[in-house]
C-alpha cells in the first residue's frame, strides 16, 4: 500500500531561468551547468521519477555548478516519458519495470566518457534523488570510476550483503517519515 502522492506542481519555478544548456552525448540528451572557472570536478546527478526536464531537478545541477563542479543531468529514461502526477499509483509498478534504476550502467558509462574527454573531469562523484537514489546505491557497486556517491531517500535496491559491498565512499541520506523505506531497513 502505497501513501496518496504528493500533490506537486511539476510546472515552471517562478522567476527562475535554468543557467546550464542541454547537450546530446551519443544517445543521450543531457542538461549539463559549468562553473564560471575550470575544474577537473564534476558530479553526475541522477533525477527522480520526474525526468531530467524537471525544473527542480536543473536547479540542484545549477546549484552544485555553483558550488564549482562541472554538472551533468542525464536522461536516464532514454527519451521515454517520466511518471507524471496525473498518472495513477495503480501502473507504477508496471513503470518502475520499464524504467529500471539497476539498468543505467551504459549511461553511466557515456557520461564518463564525455565528462573525462570532453571537459577534462579526473574526479567524479553522482548523486541521486529516490529513483536517481536506487540508481547511485547501484553504480557506486559496481562503477569503481565514480569517487564518491550521495544516495538521497532512494530506496536500498538489493536484500542481500552485497549491498554492502560499496566501491568508494556513499552517503545515504534518508527521511525519517519517508513511506518507502521502513526505519528498519535505514
Amino acid at each position: 500500500q502505497m501513501a496518496d502522492p504528493f500533490l506537486y506542481d511539476t510546472g515552471e519555478r517562478s522567476q527562475y531561468g535554468c543557467l546550464g544548456h542541454e547537450v546530446q552525448i551519443e544517445h543521450i540528451k543531457a542538461y549539463v551547468c559549468r562553473p564560471s572557472f575550470f575544474t577537473d570536478k564534476a558530479v553526475i546527478v541522477i533525477h527522480d521519477i520526474f525526468g531530467w526536464l524537471f525544473p527542480d531537478i536543473r536547479y540542484i545541477v545549477d546549484l552544485i555548478a555553483g558550488q564549482g563542479y562541472i554538472t551533468v543531468c542525464p536522461d536516464f529514461f532514454k527519451g521515454t516519458d517520466p511518471w507524471k502526477t496525473t498518472d495513477h499509483w495503480a501502473d507504477f509498478a508496471d513503470w518502475m519495470k520499464a524504467h529500471d534504476p539497476v539498468k543505467v550502467d551504459k549511461e553511466a558509462d557515456v557520461v564518463l566518457k564525455y565528462l573525462k574527454e570532453q571537459c577534462g573531469a579526473k574526479k567524479i562523484g553522482v548523486i541521486g534523488f529516490s529513483w536517481g537514489g536506487m540508481a547511485v546505491h547501484h553504480l557506486m557497486l559496481k562503477n569503481p570510476q565514480l569517487t564518491a556517491g550521495v544516495s538521497l531517500y532512494g530506496r536500498i535496491i538489493r536484500d542481500s550483503e552485497e549491498r554492502y559491498n560499496l566501491l568508494n565512499p556513499t552517503f545515504f541520506i534518508f527521511g525519517e517519515k519517508d513511506h518507502t523505506i521502513s526505519y528498519d531497513q535505514v
